[in-house]
């Protein structure tokens, strides 16, 4: 008879399955990797997922069903192929962790998780670790368009302790996933959130400037304070899966009211006159660095 349960860890082809008190490690059945393959996936199961699976020996397993996502997180995989990959189903929120100073924050991957987000369904919010190493004055003004655009936007410092309680109120009775690139301190902010989590970390390069993959692999931890988070490995390129072009333009909150203003139905909002969205960015009601990481969203997933 199947069990029902919750993927908390995927590593390699092996998942492992929580039910009650009790984990097991799990292989899936070969029609449900079929079924994914159909559908450009890499894998038929990811972390988060709600599934069927019987007990076959000692905390083993195999998994027989799939239950329907809510949402999820999806990047385009690796590789020639376009293949999708899921990275967490079934979120409550999404919360893009980068670092002030070391590594260098890159505002153009800030934006691309958060269109990825909002392509999910799934509420986003920010969080700039390593605060203690920034200029306070310098990060306000890259942070004021996301939080004008009505996302929760965290200031946090794993060494100091700076916005811990914020962000534990943030997350508290929800699912959440830490993602960013590697290096900006994901496990450390879990390590400080719940002390003796001993999650591995790792200084950053003093060659590069950049972090190394600490995590290796996608795992939901339950914390103390009544939330779970899965920490997932470090990501040098978010490569957009199952997002046209055409999606870019209701992605961004604060581009979407002026949409179907322009003179023109067929209005790309680059060249066009008469355009309501760039009116909008000369008036100051769209901040010109997100029109600008719009503009080469959409010119990119056109090519």
């Amino acid at each position: 008879m199947a069990i029902e349960g919750r993927i908390v860890r995927v590593q390699g082809n092996q998942w492992v399955v929580e039910s009650g008190e009790e984990r097991y490690r799990c292989h899936a059945r070969g029609r449900l990797k079929k079924e994914a393959k159909a559908r450009s996936m890499v894998s038929p199961v990811a972390v988060g997922d709600r599934v069927a699976f019987s007990v076959t020996g000692p905390e083993e397993g195999v998994i027989e069903e799939v239950r329907p996502r809510r949402n999820e997180i999806a990047r385009r995989a690796a590789g020639t192929r376009p293949m999708g990959q899921t990275m967490v189903a079934n979120l409550d929120l999404m919360v893009a962790v980068f670092a002030a100073r070391e590594p260098p924050l890159h505002i153009r991957m800030v934006d691309r998780f958060l269109v990825v987000a909002e392509g999910a369904n799934v509420p986003a919010a920010l969080c700039l670790n390593k605060i203690d190493l920034a200029d306070r004055e310098e990060t306000d003004a890259l942070f004021a368009p996301y939080r004008e655009a009505s996302y929760p936007a965290l200031y946090t410092s794993a060494l100091t302790g700076e916005g811990l309680e914020e962000l534990k109120s943030l997350l508290r009775g929800k699912l959440s996933m830490f993602c960013g690139p590697s290096g900006v301190g994901k496990s450390s902010l879990l390590n400080a959130l719940e002390p003796g989590m001993g999650l591995q970390t790792r200084a950053i390069s003093p060659l590069t400037g950049k972090g190394s993959h600490t995590t290796t692999h996608t795992e939901i931890h339950a914390l103390s304070f009544g939330a779970w988070v899965a920490d997932t490995p470090g990501i040098k390129e978010l490569g957009m899966w199952g997002v046209g072009a055409e999606d870019i333009m209701e992605l961004f909150p604060e581009i979407f009211p002026y949409l179907g203003q322009c003179r023109f139905a067929t209005c790309r909002h680059t060249h066009e006159p008469g355009c309501a969205v760039k009116r909008a960015v000369q008036h100051g009601h769209i901040h010109e660095a997100r029109y600008r990481s719009f503009v080469k969203m959409a010119s990119e997933q056109e090519t």
